[in-house]
């Protein structure tokens, strides 16, 4: 989808937590865009985030406090992109709030939490034709990129099987000093399934040309209970998907065990492998290369307008370079009227993992099938033919 060019993205930052905050200050580095409005619960965190404009000189955005202020936000004439900072469980409805306000919306993973959630976004990102980007940094980091270029180029051959993961020691945080993130971080781990899919199938995702050349088909997912039902250790889950022309992805979650931190990344072809963790590995036609070396081979393959904007960042000493590319790509193609890297279909296709894995992973392994966001009447018509 396209839409007409925006000369100057004037943004409406929702949520200023931890990762709103960060989004804030990254943006001092984008060029094209302009936060207009803020809004929280808090005070304080509305003023810490106009300090933040100020000491950059970025002039100060209006501030909206309290628990209806983002709708507040999403009404304002001037603003063209809503950007979503809060809490998993609010994304969906934020989003498609703005999305019927006539804004477009960047809004931070997973951008649903439910299969249902999943639809809504899509019938209102198709009634609105507005943009729905689901702000997936991950997509953006090197290797992902430049893989994307040796695929292209025919390195892999035929690939066949993909790995990803998003493993993260999050233990200490089970004794957070701050309730709320106690709280979501336990029902995060005994969420039964994968929470916090994105990471890990997002660039796989965009590697096979899912919704575009191919589709996942389903996935059968379980969960380890190995230090007991209720307990916050050892809820590690495991997810094998099949595309419909037959590809498998392996997909983990685990945030409870001392494993080090990985998303895995890893590509098996016909000719050749790659994987980023723990050690850095390709292997084409016979010869392996691995960790400086295969760095130094993969660099060479950093192409296209992302990788320039990912090394851009690094030349600037930017804290994330895989945040400055996404966001500078995102304000690009909105300033440009260029349809976005991903794109709403992306969004429920990598968020409705969360419910699928926990479905498959309650009844012991079960089968379960993807919904064809693609094709939202068609499946209906199915499903009420089936009733």
């Amino acid at each position: 989808m396209q839409c007409p060019p925006i000369p100057l993205v004037r943004i409406g930052l929702i949520g200023l937590g931890q990762r709103g905050m960060q989004t804030l200050q990254r943006y001092a580095f984008v060029k094209g865009a302009e936060i207009r409005c803020l809004a929280d619960l808090e005070q304080e965190r509305l003023d810490a985030g106009n300090d933040a404009l100020q000491e950059s000189g970025r002039p100060p955005a209006r501030p909206f406090i309290g628990k209806e202020a983002w709708r507040e936000v999403c009404r304002q004439q001037d603003i063209d992109l809503i950007y979503i900072c809060t809490d998993w469980n609010s994304h969906a409805e934020i989003a498609i709030e703005a999305m019927n306000c006539g804004k477009h919306v960047a809004v931070e993973v997973p951008a649903a939490t439910t299969i249902e959630e999943c639809r809504a976004l899509v019938k209102t990102a198709e009634q609105t034709r507005r943009h729905c980007f689901m702000t997936e940094n991950c997509c953006y980091d090197w290797f992902a990129l430049a893989t994307q270029t040796l695929h292209a180029k025919g390195y892999f051959g035929t690939i066949t099987h993909c790995e990803g993961a998003y493993i993260h020691d999050w233990r200490e945080l089970f004794s957070a000093e701050n309730d709320a993130a106690r709280t979501w971080y336990r029902s995060s781990c005994l969420h039964g399934g994968n929470p916090y899919p994105t990471h890990g199938i997002g660039p796989i995702a965009q590697l096979l040309g899912i919704h575009r050349k191919d589709r996942f088909k389903h996935l059968v997912s379980v969960t380890g209970q190995a230090a007991g039902k209720n307990s916050l250790l050892g809820h590690t889950n495991t997810s094998l998907i099949t595309t419909e022309s037959g590809i498998t992805v392996l997909l983990q979650f685990d945030g409870t065990t001392p494993r080090p931190y990985s998303r895995i990344q890893g590509i098996c072809g016909t000719q050749g492998f790659a994987q980023k963790y723990p050690l850095l590995h390709l292997q084409h036609e016979g010869k392996l290369h691995e960790g400086a070396e295969a760095e130094i081979f993969l660099q060479k393959y950093l192409k296209g307008h992302a990788a320039e904007l990912w090394l851009e960042g690094r030349s600037k000493g930017v804290p994330n370079e895989m945040n400055y590319a996404m966001d500078c790509r995102l304000i690009y193609c909105l300033q440009k009227g260029l349809p976005l890297d991903i794109d709403v279909y992306d969004a429920a296709e990598w968020s409705c993992l969360s419910e699928l894995t926990r479905l498959s992973a309650q009844q012991g392994g079960a089968l379960v099938e993807f919904p064809d966001f693609l094709n939202l009447s068609v499946e209906a018509d199915k499903n009420s033919d089936m009733t």
